[in-house]
């Protein structure tokens, strides 16, 4: 695991030293920097596998080719002993060597055998060609920037932000994503002109000149094998392949542990790792105690533990976030408004002590239909049977009659939003769900002026994906828009980011990739029977978890943020959303923002996600705009 950077180009060493340094937390254990005639390779290291050996930047026998690489390759030693067998000679016990050697065989395609985590740059000193390549869920980042024949690539921003050829301009149609989904688009960055390598993808640059192949997509049809499968069958198979997933990532030759959360995918991966390894098991998770008992899910954390009899570790959250924030905000380097980030970064801190990697259930909710909205598509093709006529009571009453509230499910928000989308078509119905913005709210939110920045359709990708929908069934489409917008551009992300602000690797059986050609596979119907969330998952790890883990309902991995925003954490809300700041910035209406902050203090309405959006582009800004006084629109 590691931070890479790199420049192809006019060479500046100090630059390149600047932008490693940059990334020190991403690899505290070592670093190298290589310089050659047209480019210059840097990276810092996490060591994880062949501790002694495994140094970068790393280059072949005839010193040819040169390559530094973040990740790691599950399936290297099957590919090292195929190598092997061909005639290939290795110097180190790496994964990143394998790498090496497998390109001399196959060239750019050699990603398509890669089972893992990664993003790496190999140089090709006789083709003069640099390649990048990011693994398929994009579970490790690379972002680049290219001008005037300068070519400068990094696994985070901050590192491209150090080289003086790089400057902070906005990009608009990113932040129009940003307000819309709470994270900027997969192929771009909130910075003018840096751009994300998107997952599943390889770039090549040659004579100045990048192109960009993608390698793999979400399967789009299903087999006659699986369409015949019976749901014991499906289930065995799931539980399998989970298996696997977690047996590849105990690879490692230092200690590892698990994300305990209570829930029903953190718990597989526990169950999964006591069948394939008989070694003392770590696990580490947070609450919320009495102050949010609907959020906390420590007590089921207890019994999975005690039942696999684990090394356990427990954390408590306090609404001290203001204080975590700033050092938030600047791992993403991008404003990022899914507030779970608090979380997360609170149990990556904590595991950090005992252990230097760490599996995490994360991508079971996507690929087993853990989500409720999953069943709000179900129920909303019911919905639309029942004649217009006698949907108007009930579209009337129903958010009125049913509270808004500051528990982990507000029913009354979800009653609000299912109402309001029943009219409209798939997908349709199911983006406005998901949004934390919808495109009439901006344009009572955004001023005039950041209006006519925006040309794009921020919705583009989602309606690709929901188009490969299979089974005949719109709820595969659901999957298909998490699969390929919220899974990799906000859950991974903030998964990569916190874990890696304090040098801790993560490691997501889940988002193995065969985990999910194989959970497309299965018709949606059979892994929520009878509209059970994740019912086909639970029935696979039945014989093994406790039965509360297996009945209790979802409460997901976030924070009591709508209680926080009207106690702990209403000073800072109101610091952020002044409406002196607001008016200053140009971006927002004041009286659109304190409307929004009115309704929420009130208790009329909950509106914690989209005032966090407000504040999290608000605190973004102060730390990487305002270099020298406010930043405005201008």
């Amino acid at each position: 695991m590691c931070g890479i950077a790199g420049i192809v180009g006019r060479q500046n060493r100090q630059a390149l030293e600047g932008m490693v340094q940059a990334l020190v937390h991403r690899g505290p254990d070592d670093h190298g920097v290589w310089v050659g005639p047209e480019i210059g390779l840097g990276m810092r290291r996490l060591s994880i596998i062949d501790l002694a050996g495994g140094r970068q930047p790393m280059t072949n026998e005839d010193e040819t080719l040169h390559v530094v690489f973040n990740g790691e390759i599950y399936n290297f030693r099957d590919l090292r002993a195929d190598l092997l067998q061909r005639g290939h000679r290795f110097r180190t016990q790496s994964d990143t060597e394998v790498l090496l050697h497998l390109y001399e065989e196959a060239g750019p395609a050699c990603v398509e055998r890669l089972r893992g985590m990664f993003a790496f740059a190999l140089w090709d000193a006789p083709r003069r060609s640099l390649l990048l390549a990011r693994d398929r869920l994009g579970k490790k980042p690379l972002f680049y920037w290219q001008r005037d024949g300068l070519f400068i690539f990094a696994s985070e921003i901050k590192a491209l932000l150090c080289h003086p050829a790089v400057a902070r301009n906005v990009d608009w149609e990113a932040f129009h994503h940003y307000l819309a989904f709470g994270y900027t688009p997969g192929d771009r960055s909130i910075f003018d002109g840096i751009a994300k390598l998107p997952p599943a993808s390889t770039a090549t640059l040659r004579d100045g000149v990048l192109t960009l192949r993608r390698y793999w997509t979400l399967p789009h049809s299903t087999p006659a094998a699986a369409r015949r499968l019976s749901f014991r069958e499906a289930a065995d198979r799931v539980r399998h392949e989970l298996r696997e997933a977690v047996r590849l990532r105990l690879e490692s030759d230092v200690p590892l542990g698990v994300f305990l959360s209570g829930g029903i995918d953190s718990s597989a991966v526990v169950a999964s790792m006591r069948e394939v390894t008989g070694q003392r098991i770590a696990t580490f998770s947070i609450g919320f105690g009495r102050a949010a008992p609907s959020f906390d899910e420590l007590p089921y954390a207890r019994m999975v533990a005690r039942r696999f009899e684990t090394d356990h570790h427990e954390e408590i959250v306090e609404p001290k976030a203001a204080d975590l924030l700033p050092g938030i905000v600047q791992h993403f380097d991008e404003p990022f408004a899914d507030s779970s980030a608090i979380p997360t970064f609170v149990v990556a801190q904590a595991t950090a002590r005992h252990v230097k990697v760490v599996l995490s259930g994360i991508g079971g909710d996507e690929t087993f239909a853990g989500y409720p909205r999953y069943l709000g598509v179900r129920l909303s093709e019911w919905y639309a049977l029942i004649p217009r006529w006698l949907r108007a009571v009930p579209g009337a009453l129903l958010p009125r009659l049913i509270r808004e509230s500051d528990a982990s499910r507000n029913w009354g928000d979800w009653a609000r939003r299912f109402i309001s989308g029943a009219e409209q078509p798939l997908p349709d119905r199911y983006l406005g769900w998901i949004r934390f913005f919808g495109e009439a709210d901006l344009a009572r939110l955004a001023t005039p002026a950041l209006q006519a920045r925006w040309q794009t359709n921020v919705e583009a990708v989602h309606r690709a994906a929901y188009a490969a929908h299979d089974h005949g069934d719109p709820v595969d489409g659901a999957f298909r828009i998490d699969l390929r917008t919220y899974l990799p551009d906000d859950l991974l992300v903030m998964a990569d980011r916190m874990s890696m602000a304090h040098s801790l690797e993560l490691r997501a059986p889940f988002c193995d990739h065969r985990v999910i050609e194989e959970s497309l596979g299965i018709p949606p119907a059979m892994k929520m029977p009878g509209l059970r969330l994740k019912g086909l998952l639970k029935t696979a790890f039945a014989d093994v978890l406790p039965a509360p883990v297996l009945s209790h309902r979802k409460q997901g991995f976030m924070i009591p943020l709508a209680q926080w925003l009207r106690t702990e954490l209403r000073g800072m809300m109101e610091d952020l959303l002044s409406p002196e700041r607001v008016r200053s910035r140009g971006l927002f209406i004041p009286e659109a923002v304190e409307s929004l902050k009115r309704e929420h203090l009130a208790g009329f309405r909950s509106h914690s996600d989209r005032l966090w959006t407000l504040m999290m582009a608000e605190l973004w800004m102060r730390q990487y705009l305002d270099m020298s006084g406010l930043w405005t629109l201008r």
